[in-house]
């Protein structure tokens, strides 16, 4: 939520304080006096400002999450997933900086890199939906099927043995648990089954709330199984899509690193060419 309020702000000002500049055409950016004292350009001290800060930020981005994932001491620095938040964080703000900096005008071997770097950005975020639907340990470490039956079987004995639950009900719960294998592994179907599922899992629990209330239970209980029943029905619908958001989330790699070394190859000989000519920001 606060990486989110943190983007959401600095796009609004952004569009806000730059975007009304980037109607004139080159020549009259450069004749306007505040864009040539501000810079509102990509040559001027906050254009080149949103590109320094933009690119600082992709660069932060992708080494901190590498350095976590990959290099052994640092398995253990905070939980996988934070660190992957913070990626995304950065890697969806830095672009938007870059693109401000371009000032929404680019070619060339530029323009290369942009659209690289607009194909990371969009990668990135199916990367994020397969992601979040692999389960995964509270360190990031992927969960097999054994594991989360054991989870899932955990669940039921809870409602059984903790909270008392009619037998019947949790017959239910296992009925509506019970997914068949897809019959074609395709992304489509998965996406088109996670849709249909979300609508199944909230008809089954309201039926089962409707159930729990007609039995005079406290609310307290009720919110309590309710919780279970539904993170039961979870753990279910991941052991479904397990072997299928494991195939998709490595070819997704196929497609997403290539752009990433494309766009920061093109980035630093931008960055390499702009100092050779002289350009200096602040420093």
């Amino acid at each position: 939520l606060i990486f989110f309020s943190i983007g959401a702000v600095s796009f609004v000002l952004s569009v806000v304080l730059f975007f009304p500049n980037y109607n004139f055409n080159r020549l009259e950016r450069h004749l306007l006096i505040f864009t040539q004292s501000y810079g509102h350009h990509p040559s001027g001290i906050i254009g080149e400002g949103l590109g320094v800060v933009g690119a600082f930020m992709m660069i932060v981005g992708v080494a901190v999450y590498m350095i976590r994932k990959r290099i052994r001491m640092f398995l253990h620095l905070g939980y996988l997933t934070n660190w992957l938040e913070l990626h995304i964080f950065l890697c969806t703000l830095g672009p938007i900086f870059v693109l401000f900096h371009t000032s929404f005008k680019f070619g060339g071997i530029v323009a290369v890199s942009f659209w690289s770097m607009t194909a990371v950005v969009l990668s990135g975020v199916i990367g994020r939906f397969l992601y979040v639907r692999i389960p995964r340990s509270i360190q990031g470490q992927v969960l097999s099927v054994k594991e989360l039956s054991d989870i899932s079987k955990g669940l039921s004995d809870k409602l059984r043995d903790v909270y008392k639950v009619d037998a019947k009900i949790i017959q239910k719960i296992e009925e509506a648990a019970d997914y068949t294998k897809l019959k074609k592994e395709t992304l489509v179907n998965s996406v088109v089954f996670l849709l249909k599922d979300t609508i199944h899992m909230r008809q089954t629990l309201g039926a089962l709330k409707s159930e729990l209330r007609s039995r005079r239970l406290a609310g307290s209980q009720v919110r309590q199984i309710i919780h279970i029943a539904r993170t039961r029905l979870i753990v279910a619908r991941r052991i479904r899509l397990l072997s299928t958001m494991h195939k998709f989330f490595r070819h997704w790699h196929i497609v997403h690193l290539p752009f990433a070394i494309i766009m920061f190859f093109i980035m630093f000989i931008h960055i390499g060419v702009v100092m050779a000519l002289g350009y200096k920001w602040i420093f």
